[in-house]
């Protein structure tokens, strides 16, 4: 896991150089069919990045995006009113039974569909109008890193394409960089404050929320322990009723508009004495975690996620667990 996370700039590259003219293709192909909404085809971390790329869409391109539950074409049968739509399936192995029933039921009802996947000859590439090899190379962790990054990085460079948004692929043609620093940002100071605990809250606003949920479920995976992700603009409801003294809050916070307000809502809870850490400067009373900017607010998160990963690789360790070989799991789960 740690050498694959080392790897990710570039595989990032790697995806923006081999990959640029599918992009470029299938981002036109979704310009000239003006879809009226897109919907996503995923699970586990490519669902993250799905949520991720749901986020970017609407703020970018204004169109709404929906989650698509693959066993409504799977195990249910429905048929989905989808002409006039795109379709972004993403899967990691490309072979999926319910990913690829879904995919193949959404292109004959009449929606553009793209596969984002790691396995350009897989069933899901055969299903869709475009394949967008994401190139992350071979991963053989099983917590995904790589796929999971390259797969939001194609989403935004599609989107990119699609709406001719120059600032955006000039963010993309820089990330590599910042992910290389990203990398050695040092997180371990979190390590003390989860030390006697068995859960913690995440929580990001917009795309960093997304983001969020990917690192909740890295911590299950790799750490076994629970952790649980949630909007910045929903922890105050509910939740709120487990925040205690010590009680561990991580924030993922990137340069975008949502940072005061996450800011805030940060000051509430190390107000009630939990023990919150922040990628801000406006961390207040939190403490503040290092973090790289990348000068623009939907490459940010993707910055702050690869810092996690450092830290959840490295956590599981200190831990005494092996984070390659999570108990229960295995790469590839085949879900129907």
């Amino acid at each position: 896991m740690r050498r694959e996370i080392v790897e990710i700039p570039d595989a990032v590259a790697r995806l923006l150089d081999g990959s640029g003219q599918a992009l470029t293709e299938a981002g036109r192909d979704i310009r000239e069919r003006d879809p009226r909404f897109i919907v996503t085809v995923a699970r586990g971390s490519s669902d993250h990045a799905a949520s991720f790329l749901k986020y970017a869409i609407e703020l970018t391109a204004g169109l709404a995006v929906a989650s698509v539950g693959p066993s409504v074409a799977s195990i249910y049968g429905a048929k989905l009113r989808l002409a006039g739509s795109a379709c972004l399936a993403i899967s990691q192995s490309g072979k999926s039974p319910d990913i690829v029933a879904m995919a193949d039921a959404a292109r004959k009802a009449g929606s553009l569909t793209i596969a984002l996947t790691n396995t350009p000859d897989s069933p899901l590439a055969k299903a869709s109008d475009h394949t967008i090899d994401i190139l992350a190379g071979v991963e053989k962790s099983v917590a995904a890193t790589k796929t999971f990054m390259n797969s939001a990085v194609a989403g935004l460079a599609l989107m990119a394409h699609c709406t001719n948004d120059d600032a955006l692929m000039n963010a993309l043609r820089d990330l590599p960089v910042h992910l290389a620093k990203a990398v050695d940002c040092d997180w371990m100071e979190l390590a003390a404050a989860l030390a006697d605990e068995s859960s913690l809250f995440i929580l990001g606003r917009g795309p960093s929320f997304a983001i969020a949920n990917e690192a909740a479920l890295k911590f299950k995976e790799t750490c076994a322990m629970h952790a649980e992700s949630y909007s910045a603009a929903e922890v105050m409801h509910g939740p709120l009723a487990l925040v205690r003294p010590g009680f561990p809050v991580l924030a993922l916070a990137a340069r975008d508009a949502s940072e005061p307000s996450m800011a805030d809502v940060v000051g509430q809870l190390a107000e009630k004495h939990a023990a919150v850490f922040m990628t801000s400067e406006k961390a207040g009373k939190a403490v503040r975690l290092p973090y790289v900017a990348t000068g623009h607010p939907l490459t940010d998160p993707l910055a702050l996620i690869v810092s996690f990963y450092g830290f959840v690789e490295a956590f599981a360790r200190h831990r005494g667990l092996n984070p390659d070989e999570p108990r229960n799991l295995r790469k590839v789960t085949e879900t129907l």
